[in-house]
């Protein structure tokens, strides 16, 4: 659970290159995640081509810094063959809530850069990507090791907490 409280966006990485084995580790954690219905409607992309990572850097104005990050992991969706695909991309958030997580407990860095629901950004990473019609771009997800660090901030609000007893 420490993660939950360590995880912080980071958009600067290191030149140096992440072990497949704990791109493998982050991609099970995301699995691992629940989905309506057990549906799970994910496919994920690992980018480490880095003149695709810069296409995908381009997006958005918000994703640029992805341009130097060492991965970029783009979580999928599927539209068809699954039980309600108006909940995919609400499977899809917490598949990638789990993906950070584990980013972090690797000891990486990383930040969520949203392109869903947002059809021209979803169109422009399923161009660059080539993806099949039935799967779309839910996020970019650009990690490595930081080059920079941070803590959270101390989120907790009790007032925002309501008791109906």
């Amino acid at each position: 659970m420490k993660e939950i409280f360590e995880r912080v966006s980071i958009r600067k990485y290191e030149d140096r290159p992440v072990e497949p084995e704990k791109i493998e580790a982050i991609l099970r954690a995301a699995m691992a995640a629940p989905s309506t219905g057990n549906q799970q409607p994910w496919e994920f992309y690992v980018v480490t081509d880095k003149e695709i990572i810069r296409k995908l850097s381009q997006v958005h104005q918000y994703a640029v810094t992805a341009a130097d990050a060492p991965v970029v992991i783009v979580p999928c969706y599927m539209t068809e063959n699954i039980w309600v695909p108006e909940w995919a991309q609400i499977d899809l958030a917490i598949a990638t809530e789990n993906l950070w997580l584990e980013t972090t407990s690797q000891g990486l860095g990383g930040v969520w850069m949203g392109i869903a629901p947002q059809e021209d950004r979803i169109e422009a990473v399923d161009k660059i990507l080539g993806l099949p019609a039935n799967l779309h771009a839910f996020a970019l997800f650009p990690l490595g090791y930081p080059a920079e660090s941070r803590k959270q901030e101390d989120r907790w609000k009790p007032e925002r907490v309501h008791y109906i007893r």
